[in-house]
């Protein structure tokens, strides 16, 4: 499982011309499944997700987490994170999972981000073509990746 989270300013996501999700301060979280994804993989991206230090103290350093701003966070889900193009000049996504499953593990990751205490977690709507707005405050882009994760102190 991916996330490319981007620390924004604000971030919102439009579905034929209504928005059905915006937030303030905080993260989009752009979110992709793979076919061997599980909880506990959303699980151990929502805690790092919930506890990663890059909003600035007041001495100008990356050292609070999304909990100690109050930020919240957009969740949209990305099967194209797990695009293939190596060959050719069109990308495969036979690495991205089924929707049925996606689905589940994108709901279960939002979910645990509200558990860990992120009070404003909204969504896109999974399988829409939407239009996101992403307003990257630094720039500032992280990509979590389980597959790197797992093993590690955090």
């Amino acid at each position: 499982m991916k996330v490319v989270l981007q620390r924004v300013s604000r971030g919102s996501v439009t579905i034929d011309g209504q928005v059905v999700g915006a937030i303030e301060q905080g993260y989009v979280a752009l979110v992709g499944v793979t076919h061997t994804d599980t909880e506990a993989e959303a699980d151990l991206l929502a805690r790092k997700t919930a506890h990663l230090r890059v909003f600035e103290d007041d001495a100008g350093k990356m050292n609070r987490s999304i909990q100690e701003v109050g930020g919240g966070v957009l969740v949209i889900s990305q099967f194209t994170l797990y695009a293939d193009a190596r060959k050719g000049r069109r990308p495969s996504f036979i690495d991205a999972a089924r929707p049925e499953q996606a689905s589940l593990l994108v709901d279960f990751y939002a979910a645990k981000l509200r558990e860990y205490g992120i009070e404003q977690v909204e969504q896109g709507v999974f399988g829409a073509m939407m239009l996101v707005e992403i307003l990257n405050d630094g720039p500032v882009t992280i990509i979590l990746d389980t597959d790197e994760l797992k093993g590690s102190n955090g």
